[in-house]
């Protein structure tokens, strides 16, 4: 069990106590009000778990000097399992984990502190060394310095998660792109065009995409009203809980009202889908192949074979996929640039 800290001062150095540990004021130590967001300093409260290969892997030293200034145990993943293991194992002792890498890090590392049943007692911070880092620049991360200075004087927001079939997501869930499509990708498109990346992929490989027909049925909202159900055939259905799918690739969902953003991309097969231009127009907001939806849970069922989603990177195949939101369950740390209302633009 974690015990309460507080701040305190040492010869105007700046740094926590556990409040069963002595202050001592003869030697300069007393205790001092924290500012809203900051967080301490011993190592075995800080941890860093850092994906080696994510990105373009030349942020690997940068990273480690960071973190090593800024008082974190930094763990290098080495194989597949390592991120959500390392969490889960520190969850009970630290007060703050980072998460270095791209969104798969952050979904792994979330997932392993959620194992240890310490999302309540646990900060996580966003060290952006991904390809694209959506999710970091949807919480107002913009670089690995700036997500430094986040860690130290930046807010903490308490946001929602995703749950398919109880696994949990953190920025979106996407149905149709394969595991292939998705390893074939490459980063500068993935950088350029986000998801739509992966569409592009597969059309490239495949030449030609077989929709996939689907059920989708939404539950009620805060105000009681029920989307209207869809039935259909569809190329991909996205969901966002931080990512809204829009023509704008970094576009923001509200992630702190209970809902997950739907979006339903019909056939459209008689698009020349593969220009980057074609793939933007698809999602934007007068496509006549999308329809969305805003819903705090739904069902997706194929009529067909089983789908391959891709839950932040990770991916689970079903044949029924069950989605929910689990309110305001994540405390992260956000840039001064985040909104927790991108529409109204209320912080």
């Amino acid at each position: 069990m974690k015990e309460p800290r507080v701040c305190v001062q040492i010869d105007g150095i700046h740094g926590n106590a556990y409040a069963s540990e002595a202050l001592l004021p003869s030697a300069g130590v007393f205790q001092i009000m924290c500012p809203e967001g900051t967080a301490g300093g011993r190592v075995d409260d800080r941890v860093l778990i850092l994906n080696p290969v994510s990105g373009s892997q030349s942020h690997v030293d940068t990273v480690v000097e960071l973190g090593t200034e800024h008082g974190f145990d930094v763990r290098k993943t080495e194989k597949r399992g390592d991120a959500k293991r390392f969490a889960r194992g520190a969850a009970p002792d630290a007060d703050l984990i980072a998460a270095g890498g791209g969104d798969g890090t952050v979904n792994k590392v979330v997932n392993g502190i959620a194992a240890a049943n310490e999302l309540e007692t646990t900060t996580v911070a966003v060290v952006p060394a991904g390809t694209g880092n959506n999710f970091a620049t949807n919480i107002g991360i913009r670089g690995l310095e700036h997500a430094f200075s986040v860690i130290e004087t930046g807010r903490r927001r308490w946001i929602d998660l995703g749950t398919a079939n109880d696994q949990i997501f953190v920025n979106s869930c996407v149905g149709g792109i394969t595991a292939e499509a998705s390893s074939k990708t490459e980063p500068e498109s993935k950088a350029n065009l986000g998801v739509l990346a992966y569409v592009k992929s597969m059309l490239a490989t495949m030449g030609s995409f077989d929709s996939l027909p689907l059920q989708v049925e939404t539950a009620s909202g805060p105000n009681g009203k029920r989307s209207q159900a869809w039935d259909g055939r569809a190329m991909f259905v996205l969901i966002g809980n931080c990512r809204r799918f829009t023509g704008a690739r970094t576009a923001q969902a509200n992630v702190e009202d209970g809902l997950l953003e739907v979006t339903i991309v019909e056939d459209a097969a008689a698009m020349n889908l593969l220009s980057d231009a074609a793939l933007q127009r698809l999602l934007g907001r007068d496509s006549n192949y999308v329809v969305r939806r805003r819903a705090p849970s739904l069902v997706i069922e194929s009529n067909r074979d089983a789908i391959t989603y891709s839950l932040d990177g990770e991916m689970l195949e079903a044949h029924s996929l069950r989605l929910e939101t689990v309110p305001r369950t994540l405390q992260i740390a956000v840039g001064e640039n985040y909104q927790s209302d991108p529409d109204t633009g209320v912080f």
